[in-house]
Formats: C-alpha cells, structure tokens, sequence
C-alpha cells in the first residue's frame, strides 16, 4: 500500500519551504500527499490560482492555444507558448508545469525547448508520445502514438539538457486514449521511466477512472503518477488517494469559467445596451487593479517619488445609530455584516481604490473602534452636536487629496473609482433614484442644475445647487449618498467653510447637506450621478439587505 492511500489533504503542512520553483514542483509530485494542479493560460489567470491557494500551476496547451484564438493543434509556435509562460512566471512565484505537446518536434526541438523552459524558470515539462503536430487528445479515436524508442530518445534529451537539477520531466502516455489497452501503457511507462522521466501521467477520455485507476494498482508507485480528471470528473477524489495517485490537474476549468462569464456579460450588454445591470456583477476594476499588484507600485513611489499626493479619507462614525440592542454597546459602524464590520468593509474598499490614510471620528462607545492602520480623533460631543462638528473635529487631517464618507454606508468599490476620477474641486456621488431602495427613508436630497440625463458618456459637468432633506419633487435630482471627494483646493475651502459656522456660532447644529449647500453657494460643487449599488444602513431592514449586498 502506498503512503498515499493513508494521507489526506487535510494533513498538508503550511506553506511550502522557500524552495526554487522546480524544487516546489518536484516536493509536490513527490510527496506523499496527494497534490493538485490548476490551469492556467495568461499571467491574469496564475494571479488568480495562485490567490486561490494551489500550490502550483499546470500551464495547458489547450487553453493557452484557445486564448490566442487557435486550435489544439500546434498552430500556436512554441515560441508564442514561450512568451505566455514568461508572462506568467513574471506574475508568480508558483511552480509551473508547462503542457509541452510532443515536445514541437523531435528530440532536437524538446532539449532546445527544456533549455529555454529553465532560463524562465518554468518547474517542469509534460511531453506526449504522439506524433508532431499533435492532435487533442479528445478529439477523433486511434490516434498514431511515437515509437517507444524515438520517444526515449526525446525524453534522455531533455534531461541531459535541463540547467537546472530539479527541473520535472513528465511523461505523457496516449495508449489508453488511442486503443491501446493497458498491457501497452504499462510497458511504455516501464520504459519512459527507465529513460529518466520523473513522473508518468497516465491519460484516459473514458467517463470513469477504471483505466487510470486499473493502471495505478498495476503500476505500484515505480515512480509518481499524475492524471487529469477531465473526463471521468465526478469520481471522488478519495479514490485517487486510496489509489496512490501522486498530482491531479485540473487541466481546462479557469478558461472554460471565463468563456461562460464572458459570454453571459457581452449577451446582456448587448441586449440592455447599458451597463447598468452589469457593472454590480462584475470585478471591479480595483480588483483588477489589486490582483496585478498596483499596491506595490505605490509603494515604490513613495519611496522613488517623493513629495506626491496622497489621497486620505475622513470616516464620521461618532453617532450611535438606532439599531435596538446591536447598538447596545457598540456604535452602528462596528455592526457585523458577514463577519467583518461596517467599518472594516468601508476601509477596505477605500484601501483598495488607494485611500490608506484614514481617520475615524469616533463618539459613542468609541473604544469598540480599534481597527488597525486607521487614525482615531474622537467627537465626545456626539450627543448633542451634529455632522459638521464631527467633520471639525478631524479639521487638521483636511488637508490635500480628501474623501468625506458617512461611516454606516456601502458601496461598489467602482462608484468610488469614478469619484477619484471625477473633475473638479468638489464633486459628490448622488444617487439619480432610478433604482429606489426598498423602504428607505431618503434624507439628503439634492436640487442640481442638470438632472441625470441617462447617458453614461455624457461628460457635461453638473453642478450642485443645495442638500436638503426637505425638496420639492419637481426640484429633486436624486439622494446624496454620503460620499464627497474634496482635491487640496477644495479641501482648503471645506476647512475655511468650517471656520466660518463655527465663528457663526451655528457649528453645532450644522450638518453636512447644510455645509455642501453652503460651499455650492461660493464654489463650483460637482454632482457625480450613479445608479444604485450601494446602501445606507439606518434600520434592521437596512441590516438585512447589507448581508445580502456583500
């Protein structure tokens, strides 16, 4: 019995020690444990495996071909595959085993290839022994296989020519797929083994496991056996634990998800000509943004470019909220909404748009609010005073590039990305009460010179004229959400706005609908218009929808 049949993945340690790529890949096929292997075509995709936490990579032949728009056929050059496992290594520090066909060619063609393959650091090669240029395996029956010999020879080559000593060769047996039968296959692993492959992968297209898992028991573990499930997919993975199956790949799934997604998207789009019940459903471009690493490019220039902006957030969470006993001891803003706080869910969305300077002003209960990474300025006044007086508590974190945000609201990280992207000084995000929220009560309405025109490219600026919560209908051009962007400009205009209530002596009892109302009076006041997506938490209702919402 193999040492497979009795380790679960459960058992897996931490993560893997800092090996080399091809050390990682080799641990991993020769461990006891039972390892997988996800599909990946482009550098996009071994970001997502990768924050999907596989342990390695398996770089398909099919699915690179398909994303380049060609068949499985060797149309795409084996030096356009090259470029796409460049792009992804750079994008990954997980190993990757590369779908190498037939090797491109002859034995001359595989050790050029293995060459180049351990230049990139690319952990391993998957060569089949069929005929170049290869034909998918699933595709057509009795597919011509190469001679066990001329196979060897390719194999020898590309051991004698990898430059690095833990670099895994794989070799890809067809007899099954092609009408072998297993008397074949078993011979040929014995002699693909005996050239110097590392590990064998035993292929079938049949609906069950009964070849694989026939081949397996037969085979006792002379060396690693990998398989790739595609086809006989609802057998339990158990079985190939009990089986001794070394690495399973999961050759095509991420490619396949990305064609339905895209398909359904464009379908929709197409049909609705808008985005509007789209862009909710989707990653957001932050998203995009995060998973190719913009967070570290920010912090290279800070170190390389000193003295640029910096954007910084003012979170007004000092009130108490009026959610019966949630709000007991703690304020709105520490609510749980599946397992994170209203808070926590408001700075991560601002960290991922690039607002990681935040200040809270806090109030009731205000040592619940102890987040790390935020700055705390406390309104021990939150009783008796108003929005305005919070907002002047934090008078000195109003400085440069700022973001203004009610501390017990929700929204789409993308409905902050065009806040950021917004012109002018001032701009406020108003919802255009085109999608009305279920029992809400709307407070902060806004009269603009222009309504919402329902062109999303019209770039007519639109400018604020008051905040109320007593409007005219005729006058009503939707709902401040309780988002505003100030530049350096604007935010030197929001503190001598401040000061001047205050000297009024009316600081107190000023909101914030009465300070941008103000400021609109004196300045040039954008109105940003959105459509739905996002949520202001004020009654139990409210709650409910937040869970739903994220």
């Amino acid at each position: 019995m193999s040492s497979h049949q009795t380790l679960l993945s459960s058992d897996y340690p931490g993560s893997p020690p800092p090996l080399g790529r091809a050390a990682s890949l080799r641990a991993e096929i020769f461990s006891p444990f039972l390892s997988f292997l996800m599909e990946a075509h482009s550098g996009l995709s071994a970001k997502i495996v990768q924050e999907a936490g596989f342990r390695g990579i398996w770089a398909s032949g099919l699915t690179i071909s398909a994303s380049l728009g060609l068949r499985d056929s060797n149309e795409a050059s084996w030096t356009q595959v090259l470029e796409v496992l460049e792009s992804m290594a750079d994008a990954t520090q997980l190993p990757i085993l590369v779908d190498g066909d037939t090797g491109y060619g002859n034995f001359n063609n595989v050790r050029r290839l293995v060459r180049k393959l351990c230049e990139r650091q690319i952990a391993g090669v998957c060569i089949e022994d069929k005929l170049f240029p290869k034909t998918n395996s699933f595709i057509g029956e009795a597919q011509p296989l190469a001679e066990i010999s001329e196979f060897c020879g390719r194999i020898k080559a590309g051991k004698d020519s990898q430059s690095n000593e833990d670099f895994v060769f794989v070799a890809r047996i067809e007899a099954l797929v092609s009408g072998f039968g297993l008397g074949e296959a078993l011979r040929r692993a014995e002699a693909y083994r005996a050239a110097g492959a590392d590990a064998i992968l035993i292929h079938s297209k049949k609906s069950t496991a009964c070849e694989v898992l026939a081949f397996a028991e037969r085979w006792q573990n002379r060396c690693p056996v990998v398989i790739v499930p595609t086809a006989y997919h609802a057998t339990p993975t158990t079985l190939f634990r009990h089986a001794g199956i070394s690495t399973v790949i999961w050759a095509n799934h991420t490619l396949r998800a990305a064609i339905t997604a895209m398909r359904d998207t464009c379908r929709r789009i197409a049909e609705d000509e808008s985005l509007q019940e789209v862009e909710g459903r989707v990653a957001s471009v932050q998203d995009i943004f995060r998973l190719v690493g913009n967070a570290e490019l920010e912090a290279a220039e800070k170190r390389y470019l000193p003295g640029r902006t910096t954007n910084r957030a003012i979170v007004l969470a000092a009130s108490r909220g009026d959610l019966g006993e949630l709000t007991y001891d703690q304020p709105k803003c520490m609510i749980d909404v599946r397992g994170q706080s209203l808070l926590q869910r408001l700075v991560g969305v601002l960290a991922d748009s690039g607002v990681r300077n935040v200040t809270v002003v806090r109030g009731y209960r205000k040592e619940a609010i102890t987040l790390p990474g935020i700055i705390n300025v406390d309104n021990d006044r939150y009783a008796e005073a108003g929005e305005a007086y919070s907002l002047a508590c934090a008078r000195a974190q109003i400085d440069g590039e700022t973001i203004v945000v009610y501390g017990d609201i929700l929204f789409r990280r993308y409905i902050l990305d065009g806040l950021l992207n917004a012109e002018g000084d001032i701009v406020i995000a108003v919802d255009t009460l085109g999608h009305p929220r279920s029992g809400a009560v709307l407070r902060d309405l806004v009269a603009a010179d222009r309504p919402f025109s329902g062109n999303y490219l019209d770039d007519e600026p639109v400018r604020l004229i008051t905040v109320s919560s007593a409007l005219p209908a005729p006058e009503c051009c939707g709902e401040w959400i309780g988002l505003a962007r100030f530049t350096a400009q604007g935010a030197r205009w929001l503190r001598e706005e401040i000061n001047l209530v205050e000297a009024e002596g009316t600081l107190d009892r000023a909101d914030l609908p009465f300070l941008l109302t103000r400021l609109a009076e004196r300045h040039s006041v954008r109105v940003h218009y959105v459509t739905g997506h996002w949520l202001d938490v004020d009654t139990l209702e409210d709650l409910s929808n937040a869970r739903n919402f994220t």
